[in-house]
């Protein structure tokens, strides 16, 4: 195992986590919501995090990426199961690609275009980021439906109205 995942491996997998408490919470209707203004539901919302995923993926397999993959089954953003299933996957695919890349390619470079080329282990950090920034853009809706995660969620993404007793 690379030092990138001696080192970070344990905290990444808790971050990938957080995504199984969320939908453990959800159903399907709860993914057919969307919030007022000019919002997607967020089961699109959803769609798209396992798009970037996918497109994450490919750039630590060819240290090239870019965001033109769209999945080809809609029902993940309309089924949690179809949805929970395709994130298994996603993540048992990023955590080989992850585990698998030597020490000499975590200092690879990445093209991501526009200029931006981070380094795979600097790529890595980005994708955790968007992880959490999906967590929050999906905590909204969470609240909006009245519902709350189990888990590691309150203290990693919840508000403070989710540490009063």
């Amino acid at each position: 195992m690379n030092s990138l995942m001696q080192q970070h491996g344990d905290l990444f997998r808790s971050t990938q986590e957080l995504r199984r408490d969320m939908l453990s919470v959800l159903a399907d209707d709860d993914l057919a919501y969307k919030l007022p203004g000019n919002n997607v539901t967020l089961g699109a919302l959803c769609q798209e995090m396992g798009e970037f995923q996918q497109s994450y993926i490919d750039g630590f397999k060819h240290f090239k990426q870019d965001y033109q993959y769209r999945h080809a089954d809609p029902s993940v953003a309309t089924s949690v199961a179809s949805l929970s299933a395709w994130y298994e996957a996603l993540d048992r695919e990023l955590n080989a690609v992850l585990e698998g890349l030597a020490e000499d390619d975590l200092q690879k470079t990445i093209d991501r275009g526009y200029g931006f080329a981070p380094s795979a282990a600097q790529n890595f950090h980005v994708y955790r980021e968007a992880l959490l920034i999906f967590y929050a853009k999906a905590h909204l809706f969470i609240k909006a439906r009245n519902k709350s995660v189990p888990g590691k969620w309150r203290w990693w993404i919840g508000d403070r109205a989710d540490y009063e007793e």
